[in-house]
């Protein structure tokens, strides 16, 4: 099951992908007047008969879904309950590349290095990025993987952490470099407006081996700048839901963005930040593509 939010006939609707992905049931012709209006209400309900009904309902024959080229498919969760939980330098390779900048005091992390991205909106594939000339001009991308949770938990055992898992999507993070630095922190840098791009959409846990052994890249324009799986994180997720879950519960619909690889743009030498009307692509493997332009 793959769960998207699209927009249709001026309206922000919530739905799944047909078994051959080229069209959407949304929830309403799934359920009825009972449906939940969004992505993230569906989550946060824990419903596993609702699920259950999903699956019954793509099996059957002769349903009509609407076409894609019908629709405008918007981040799978437009609008988040609170900030995404991320992971900084949690690829090796990343946390080498920026040993004089970001990671000269976390080399090789001993621990996961978490911080929050706010985004009251996330823009999903194809939205333009505002460049924000009038506070950066140092745009960076980073593809990575979400975990999105589906189920509520606090002090989570690492060996059942990927059930508390609901599915898994794409994000680029883009990041203002000079905004980074200049507080020392990340939060800022990471959380202006259209700076958190997702989708195409969220792929059930049941869709996806695990543990996450997955090729991702990322490439601006005709350059593939990152490329790399995700069997080569420094921390896994079970280690990291067990991990944030300790002392802190964690609800479904949270988010958990799992790090980027080597190749961002500050890291080359001069380095090679966005530019007006770049094409950003970041593919995951299994979990689609994501593709963004800087605005002009």
């Amino acid at each position: 099951m793959k769960f998207v939010t699209a927009s249709y006939e001026g309206n922000e609707k919530p739905g799944v992908l047909s078994k051959n992905d080229q069209g959407i049931f949304f929830f309403e012709q799934i359920f009825g007047e009972e449906a939940h209006k969004t992505v993230l209400d569906f989550i946060r309900s824990q419903d596993d008969k609702a699920l259950e009904i999903i699956k019954q309902f793509l099996e059957q024959p002769n349903q009509e879904p609407q076409p894609l080229e019908k629709v405008q498919l918007l981040a799978p969760i437009p609008r988040p309950f609170r900030n995404i939980i991320c992971l900084g330098l949690n690829y090796q390779d990343h946390a080498d590349e920026l040993k004089k900048s970001f990671a000269k005091n976390n080399p090789s992390p001993e621990a996961p290095i978490y911080f929050g991205k706010m985004a009251t909106e996330i823009v999903g594939p194809d939205a333009v990025i505002d460049l924000q000339e009038q506070v950066t001009d140092t745009i960076d991308y980073e593809v990575e993987v979400v975990a999105v949770i589906g189920k509520r938990g606090k002090n989570i055992p690492a060996e059942k952490a990927y059930e508390y898992i609901f599915g898994y999507t794409i994000m680029n993070d883009f990041s203002a470099r000079d905004l980074q630095a200049a507080h020392t922190q990340w939060l800022r840098g990471k959380s202006l407006d259209t700076f958190t791009a997702m989708g195409p959409f969220i792929v059930h846990r049941e869709m996806v081996e695990q543990p996450l052994q997955l090729d991702l890249s990322c490439q601006v324009n005709d350059e593939i700048r990152q490329a790399s799986n995700t069997k080569n994180y420094i921390f896994d997720l079970p280690y990291v839901i067990s991990d944030f879950s300790k002392g802190f519960t964690l609800e479904p619909g949270d988010m958990i963005a799992t790090g980027t690889p080597s190749g961002v743009g500050m890291a080359f030498d001069p380095p090679k930040y966005l530019s007006k009307g770049d094409q950003v692509i970041c593919k995951v493997e299994g979990l689609g593509v994501l593709k963004n332009r800087l605005g002009e």
